[in-house]
């Protein structure tokens, strides 16, 4: 029996109709992609398309771990400076491990690195927890100085320096390609699957939504919201350092300027996917177009040969056209759903 139509036509309407809001991002992305290959010339190759996923990797990311903070109700601005931290100590160790190195340990290169890496990420985010759960900091702001800390970090710790020619061993991780597509991109849908796997399928995924939606109703159900809270910014910290190990590998090294801008748009794009910074509310999916839209109007952009700050025009535009659109979505899920 078809329970489609079986289905009272209300009932299937407003199916439809949440389906749709739900994927606004994704209809939005493939209008976009339809105009750039009809209008822009060189746009519609397969090249294009992947290096569309392969920059936009570490963007990606970095929206997995700010998304799952928004959603559980937190917040967390550390994340570029984590992973700027992150590719400069990897790149530092590997230098040091490498032939040309004082210790010489060329098989140790990438598991030393990358236990490092993480393991920084988790210290980053332990610090945030302890400074917003047990001094009662808001997220902001504690994350923010953690941010100008890490920045500052990051100088002292190169001497505004960079560090180049890190070893093949670890460079091939980022450069290699699986089949046709990039191992970075084939690496960020992992992410993306593992992470909305755990966030839709598991018990700790629905406690993260519960907890950002109001954490009083979780916390008289038994639940333990300061642990919840606890992994909503080690996480963040985990995946931006590990954006940076991946980031050192495939820039074959480090500066002191390391990926400054990121954090604005892994903002945007979580923004852009629909994650509300209400928290309680939002899905990786439409992070992932929301990462994939911003990377095809760079593209775009370079391919039509336009000043790079129209990039940061078009963001700025599309983050309001996102709130905008949530504001919409509300308003028609109240009157209609």
């Amino acid at each position: 029996m078809d329970l489609n139509a079986a289905l009272p036509h209300p009932t299937r309407s407003r199916w439809t109709m949440e389906a749709m809001l739900q994927n606004a991002v994704w209809l939005i992305l493939l209008v976009l992609l339809t105009g750039f290959c009809v209008f822009i010339p060189g746009y519609a190759q397969t090249g294009i398309f992947l290096n569309i996923l392969e920059q936009s990797a570490f963007i990606g990311i970095l929206s997995v771990g700010l998304s799952i903070a928004i959603i559980a109700g937190k917040m967390d601005l550390s994340i570029e400076s984590t992973m700027a931290l992150s590719a400069m100590l990897t790149a530092a160790l590997a230098a040091a491990l490498g032939p040309g190195g004082p210790f010489g340990i060329p098989w140790l290169i990438v598991p030393a690195t990358l236990i490092i890496a993480l393991f920084l990420g988790v210290c980053v985010g332990l610090f945030n927890a302890l400074v917003v759960l047990k001094f009662g900091i808001n997220a902001f702001i504690a994350t923010l100085a953690t941010y100008i800390f890490l920045r500052g970090a990051v100088v002292a710790f190169s001497g505004g320096r960079g560090i180049f020619g890190l070893p093949e061993d670890l460079r091939a991780i980022a450069a290699s390609r699986i089949g046709a597509i990039p191992a970075l991109a084939w690496i960020t849908i992992a992410v993306f699957i593992i992470c909305t796997f755990i966030l839709s399928k598991t018990p700790f995924g629905r406690y993260i939504y519960l907890c950002g939606g109001n954490s009083l109703a979780p916390f008289r159900a038994g639940i333990n919201t300061t642990k919840i809270a606890v992994w909503a910014f080690v996480i963040p910290g985990v995946l931006a350092a590990f954006a940076g190990w991946l980031l050192a590998a495939r820039t074959a090294g480090a500066t002191a300027n390391l990926g400054i801008g990121m954090l604005f748009e892994a903002f945007a794009a979580v923004v852009i996917g629909g994650v509300s910074l209400q928290g309680g509310v939002g899905r990786l999916s439409g992070v992932f177009a929301g990462v994939l839209l911003l990377g095809s109007i760079r593209t775009a952009i370079n391919l039509l040969g336009m000043p790079p700050q129209y990039t940061q025009m078009i963001q700025g535009g599309l983050v309001l056209a996102a709130m905008l659109l949530d504001s919409l979505k509300t308003s028609i899920r109240a009157r209609y759903l």
